[in-house]
């Protein structure tokens, strides 16, 4: 356990050194973009309708294809994308099917456990 530790530990000062790196790097940025700032934000107010009347339209239609196909209950092929169907997933009450299986040792057959999962979290200060 001592070694998962001093790994996780090494992780975590790696992260706070990347972060003060990319701090020092955001500074620099900043002050190399303050020469071009008021041009970029001219292309900006020039360009972000176009991108909103877009981004809208764009959103628009997903909504509209997403419901289309799920009422048609089949994929359907454009000339560059595909939306594809899927049936809705289905689900079972696992603590159920345990309690069930305390009785019915048969149904643990039908059983399958996937591969363990581990996150990483940050530790809060209490």
């Amino acid at each position: 356990m001592q070694d998962i530790v001093a790994k996780l530990n090494e992780l975590s000062d790696i992260q706070a050194i990347t972060d003060a790196t990319r701090l020092d790097y955001d500074a620099r940025r900043a002050e190399i973009l303050k020469a071009v700032q008021a041009e970029l934000e001219a292309l900006e107010a020039e360009y972000q309708p176009l991108f909103d009347a877009s981004n809208e339209r764009i959103a628009a239609l997903e909504l509209e294809i997403r419901q289309d196909v799920s009422t048609f209950g089949r994929s359907v092929k454009g000339a560059h994308l595909h939306a594809v169907y899927s049936k809705g997933r289905v689900s079972w009450d696992t603590r159920g099917l345990d309690k069930y299986a305390l009785s019915h040792p048969e149904v643990v057959q039908f059983r399958a456990q996937g591969q363990p999962n581990v996150s990483l979290r940050i530790v809060k200060d209490s």
